[in-house]
């Protein structure tokens, strides 16, 4: 169980971090589809459903995990592993999502679950991970720079969201 520090006036948090297993899939069903509909964390613009959620979370088996956050038997943020390229030449790299539950953001919750999805890349011979995420995600950006994430560059006009062409800052880290 690990404690995240309070933002003021706030009690200390008990965050534990495990494995995700098919029932936790309503719950990160429900905290991607905040990510779509907030607009700073995904390309996508329409919710997903069940079926989609399940048919992801079974290609995410063996070294392209899974983790979730729980608190108080809450899930409230969620991280996986992603395929980065079908390439074999970049079996070694993978690409990185994290989606934490909008009242929860900024508090702790998406560090502890990155620190521990480093570990199980590590474990499964990953030596890098890559993300992408806009510019304009200060939240984001803030927490992988101080996990050692550096900006690699950024995509210009890499995207259409609501209509719009969006850049795309790419990140990465050697494990």
């Amino acid at each position: 169980m690990l404690q995240i520090r309070p933002v003021k006036g706030e009690p200390v948090m008990n965050l534990n971090i495990r494995k995700a297993c098919e029932a936790d899939l309503e719950s990160i069903l429900t905290i991607y589809n905040q990510g779509v509909a907030d607009r700073i964390a995904t390309l996508e613009t329409e919710e997903k459903d069940y079926p989609y959620m399940s048919k992801w979370f079974h290609e995410h088996q063996g070294r392209y995990q899974v983790l979730i956050a729980e608190m108080d038997d809450t899930i409230i943020g969620w991280a996986s592993l992603n395929r980065y390229s079908n390439r074999c030449a970049y079996d070694g790299v993978a690409d990185l999502s994290i989606y934490i539950e909008r009242s929860y953001r900024g508090k702790g919750t998406g560090k502890a679950l990155l620190q521990e999805l480093e570990q199980i890349a590590r474990l499964n011979q990953f030596h890098k991970i890559v993300l992408f995420t806009f510019p304009f995600n200060n939240l984001g950006q803030g927490l992988y720079k101080k996990c050692g994430y550096r900006e690699v560059g950024v995509f210009q006009n890499q995207g259409i969201l609501d209509g719009k062409f969006v850049d795309v800052m790419a990140m990465e880290k050697v494990l």
